[in-house]
């Protein structure tokens, strides 16, 4: 029997690595090798033309530090972090609770929260583009048969608002993907707490603060680090409606990356800013998890 049991394990354990060897040479040859040829690329000046030969060490390291539009960049990021954190989280959340709950036409409501994550990002920009046109554009159009024409005003082009008018399209684009993280995890809470609290006494707010958030908090800190390395590396909605404009206010690393290594051929300076853009993605999910560890151990 215990023979049996080896064998079978052995079978099992042949089969699992079957199915992730594909996968794991998947993972290596698209992501593991590009980050080592990315760094490799960045100590030299190279035009992407050829085989890279002018060798330059940590001379586009140090440019990149006198930078202007790099830490112009690396702030407009930074305002993506922290506006996507807050406007995505609190609400999906919200969401989540009340579409787990009894309430009538949950599943339109659901379909309808999470379209738009389905509609292809590249068309979500477009449709908003149209939708923040100063002259034709749908917002402004609302504004003025409102008799609010005072408000109205180029959403794209005005410096001060344009990153602020993309982050509510990405906001309101991923709204739904966390919020159907969010319910997953209420739907697996055990309805034993609910039905326990419930003969208590507590009242639908106790509930939910007493249960169901304590018990998201894992799901929270995964949906956060996700949010946080997306919104580090985000690119093709702010590509496609301002390309980093006006005057550079809606410019984020990945975008600044892009133009330096595509269109003006500094493929070393691109890759050593596709380094940092790396570097600084996982430097901040760490710092998230380090601080969720401290605030749980102090909270315990």
């Amino acid at each position: 029997m215990k023979h049996k049991r080896l064998a079978m394990n052995k079978d099992t354990r042949l089969t699992i690595a079957l199915f992730l060897i594909p996968t794991f040479v998947f993972y290596v040859v698209l992501v593991v090798v590009p980050i080592f040829q990315s760094v490799r690329f960045s100590f030299y000046r190279w035009d992407g033309l050829g085989p890279p030969t002018r060798f330059i060490g940590l001379a586009n390291y140090k440019e990149i530090l006198h930078d202007q539009v790099f830490w112009k960049a690396l702030k407009n990021n930074l305002i993506v972090v922290f506006v996507s954190l807050l406007g995505q989280m609190p609400p999906a959340i919200f969401l989540a609770i009340i579409l787990t709950g009894k309430i009538k036409g949950k599943s339109f409501l659901r379909t309808v929260y999470f379209a738009p994550q389905i509609i292809s990002t590249v068309a979500t920009g477009y449709l908003f583009y149209y939708v923040y046109e100063p002259t034709f554009g749908l917002l402004n159009q609302l504004l003025r048969s409102l008799g609010m024409g005072w408000a109205t005003r180029g959403w794209l082009g005005d410096p001060s608002i344009a990153l602020y008018s993309v982050l509510f399209v990405i906001c309101w684009k991923y709204i739904g993907f966390y919020m159907v993280l969010f319910m997953a995890s209420i739907e697996g809470i055990p309805q034993e707490l609910y039905e326990a609290a419930r003969i208590d006494g507590c009242t639908s707010w106790q509930t939910v603060r007493k249960i169901t958030l304590p018990l998201l908090s894992p799901t929270l800190k995964t949906a956060c680090v996700l949010s946080i390395v997306g919104s580090i590396k985000y690119f093709d909605l702010i590509w496609v409606m301002t390309t980093g404009g006006p005057a550079r206010s809606t410019e984020l690393i990945a975008t600044y990356m892009y133009k330096k290594t595509f269109l003006s051929w500094q493929m070393g300076y691109g890759s050593a800013l596709a380094f940092c853009l790396f570097v600084i993605a996982v430097g901040l999910s760490l710092l998230f998890m380090g601080l969720s560890k401290i605030n749980r151990d102090v909270s315990e």
